[in-house]
């Protein structure tokens, strides 16, 4: 019996489809994604329906959707349901060693190894080399995971953190995308940023003393993608060098977006919007998967691991709320389910429903942007949703909800289980507060950084 593909799957923190040049972005962000893209199908309409990393990865390393689950919030408490099985442990039943690198969530249950890398803050230099310290952790393994190919194959998950803050992309990458003054006394657009309160000391940690243009944390974004580009094409290199690439499955797939200058979710990945919701998937694999093929249905994270064990011919009695993409890739299927359920468990306890033309947001409880309780787009008229329709269309915020709550209690129906973000006690990570009762309650509540260190990294760069 031939030996089952290898499999790769790259997993990316906080990556904005539209901000990849495969995918349409005018800057060219990922030139060595794109030359891998041009091997492989890549999907046009992946949704990430359950935000943030969290219940995203759990989606997306189980094949089922949150009821499932139950993993719906940033700050899960305990483990993933024994009754559902993560990837890791189907292919370890079936004799694949499976390695983790850089992820420890509910849904990273059951591989054979786990590594950890320098993922987050900066170094001495200011910088943040985080697909480098990726690289500098995954390629040892790599080279053992494929020097022990001949008698098992391997699964490696990586989970890249590039695109998620702090952007502090190395040189030359912070300057690749911005030439101009970030600094401009005459520029105003970082006044509203850098006065939000709960957010403030966090960016004062990381962002330039004095920062005045939004253009410039932008373009610390897409040099951060385009850093993690150059230092994944060395992971493909590898692969190539060592003669596996064309019999190994690989994926990279975002686990969510990121809110810029968006919505006044300020460079971060809370809300419901389509920056968030919409999430890049490329699958390679020569003679099962069409080279330089673009798939427009719409699809899941939930859909990825059927996908991936009918690739490898792995067949399970798993019922998965997800389907396999094959038939999505070879034309006989259009597109999966083009109007869904989507959750926010961040900063903001949301849910909502997203068809082809319409979004419905609802909030749970007040929410510290002060936004309304009620949020209706047209998508197509308004595809960066900006204008909020509630009040002028009862009657379609009306119909959304009521398919949202059939669908809802169709799922609680086939699962026996409630729905998750209904029961999310403490969820903001502030014990015993409870559902906030008002915004200003939960603008004075909630926050993030430290405003000592912001100060201190702020007086030792001004020093500098």
């Amino acid at each position: 019996m031939a030996k089952q593909p290898n499999i790769v799957l790259m997993g990316v923190d906080s990556l904005l489809a539209t901000h990849m040049s495969c995918y349409g972005y005018h800057r060219l962000t990922t030139p060595h994604i794109d030359r891998f893209a041009e091997g492989a199908t890549l999907f046009e309409r992946t949704y990430s329906a359950h935000i943030p990393t969290t219940s995203a990865y759990a989606s997306m390393l189980t094949g089922m959707d949150t009821f499932s689950t139950q993993v719906v919030a940033l700050r899960h408490q305990g483990p993933l349901r024994e009754e559902v099985k993560t990837l890791a442990e189907i292919l370890r039943e079936v004799g694949y060693d499976t390695t983790c690198v850089g992820f420890g969530g509910p849904s990273a249950r059951g591989f054979d190894t786990y590594l950890e890398f320098s993922g987050w803050g900066p170094d001495e230099s200011g910088r943040s080399p985080k697909a480098e310290n990726l690289n500098k952790t995954t390629l040892p393994e790599l080279n053992r995971l494929i020097d022990q190919n001949d008698e098992k194959p391997f699964f490696l998950f990586l989970r890249h953190m590039d695109p998620h803050s702090p952007y502090l992309p190395p040189a030359p990458y912070e300057r690749t995308f911005y030439h101009g003054d970030e600094c401009d006394p005459n520029n105003k657009s970082m006044e509203p940023v850098m006065s939000f309160k709960p957010f403030c000391d966090y960016f004062a940690s990381w962002m330039p003393v004095g920062i005045t243009d939004k253009d410039y944390v932008i373009a610390q974004y897409d040099g951060a993608i385009a850093y993690m580009d150059a230092c994944i094409q060395t992971l493909f290199n590898a692969l190539e060098t060592r003669g596996v690439m064309d019999e190994t499955i690989i994926i990279i797939n975002g686990d969510h977006g990121e809110t810029l200058y968006d919505h006044e979710c300020w460079f971060d990945h809370h809300g419901l919007y389509d920056v968030t919701l919409h999430v890049p998937l490329i699958i390679r694999y020569p003679g099962r998967v069409p080279a330089g093929k673009r798939v427009s249905g719409y699809n899941q994270h939930k859909d990825l691991v059927p996908t991936l064990l009918e690739l490898a011919d792995i067949e399970t009695d798993i019922e998965f709320d997800g389907e396999s993409l094959t038939p999505m890739i070879r034309g006989e299927v259009a597109s999966y389910d083009s109007e869904f359920y989507i959750t926010e468990c961040t900063w903001m306890r949301k849910h909502g429903w997203r068809t082809p033309e319409w979004k419905l947001i609802v909030a749970l409880e007040p929410d510290f942007h002060f936004k309304p309780s009620v949020e209706l787009y047209n998508l197509i008229q308004d595809p960066d949703e900006n204008n909020n329709l509630a009040d002028q269309h009862p009657d379609v915020v009306n119909l959304l909800e009521t398919r949202m709550k059939s669908w809802i209690r169709q799922r609680e129906q086939e699962t026996g289980l409630p729905n998750p973000i209904m029961n999310q006690g403490d969820w903001h990570g502030h014990k015993g507060v409870g559902p906030f009762k008002s915004s200003e309650q939960a603008y004075d509540t909630m926050h993030i950084g430290n405003p000592g260190e912001a100060a201190r990294l702020q007086a030792k760069s001004r020093d500098e």
